[in-house]
């Protein structure tokens, strides 16, 4: 059904939404995504869903395939690089916070960590967009734009890995006993324990990336030979 006229939305709403659905986990990797579908979802025209999925292909958010968009498929090496870089700059970005920090920013860390240490059991999905709207926030404290921007850039790369680190064992607990830590580091603005803080926490993601990655590869691998 049509939405009505007030409710449509137009290319950008569109986009927004797409892509907050992307990167939470809500469409895993190989999700195709149609523009007559998308369109009578919106209550609008495929122009401006075109238009939004025009912009998700630039993010690399979707990839073209033989049938049209889809959500891309996860690329091993491609994850590992991304955790790499993602280790050096979430380390960079920790000990500016620490000295560029305002006290607004120390609120809206304090604010979010609070509210992550209050969810019960969340799920998976739940756990990628609490996580990363915490880390956006240590970001948006080190008050440098073109630091923020790669990191953001390069967030969008690990949609695509099925499962979040942060739903193995312990994990989520133990990440926010980190960020507990890192707001701290950031609120004494002592740089070089927040610095500390963050690469040891992005490092022991990747360790437990790889894991799932390995654990997926077995799979896959036993899968092959039962058929």
């Amino acid at each position: 059904m049509a939405q009505p006229a007030s409710s449509r939305k137009d290319g950008e709403s569109i986009f927004l939404t797409l892509r907050s659905e992307i990167l939470s986990g809500l469409h895993p990797p190989g999700t195709p995504m149609r523009e007559v579908n998308l369109a009578e979802r919106f209550g609008v025209s495929r122009t401006p869903v075109r238009e939004a999925l025009s912009r998700l292909q630039q993010e690399r958010l979707l990839e073209r395939v033989a049938r049209g968009l889809q959500v891309p498929q996860v690329d091993p090496q491609q994850v590992i690089q991304v955790y790499d870089m993602r280790i050096l700059l979430e380390e960079e970005a920790a000990g500016q916070a620490a000295r560029a920090r305002r006290f607004t920013d120390q609120m809206r860390l304090e604010a979010l960590l609070e509210r992550d240490r209050s969810l019960q059991d969340p799920d998976d999905q739940t756990r990628i967009k609490t996580n990363l709207e915490f880390h956006s926030a240590v970001w948006a404290c080190a008050h440098n734009p073109v630091l923020q921007d790669l990191l953001e850039r390069l967030s969008t790369h690990l949609v695509h890995a099925p499962h979040s680190t942060l739903s193995v064992g312990q994990r989520w607990e133990d990440a926010l006993e980190e960020h507990a830590a890192l707001v701290d580091a950031i609120d004494r603005e002592d740089a070089d324990t927040a610095r500390t803080i963050a690469r040891n926490h992005m490092a022991t993601a990747r360790t437990l990336r790889l894991q799932l990655l390995r654990e997926g590869a077995l799979k896959e691998q036993l899968r092959s030979y039962q058929n």
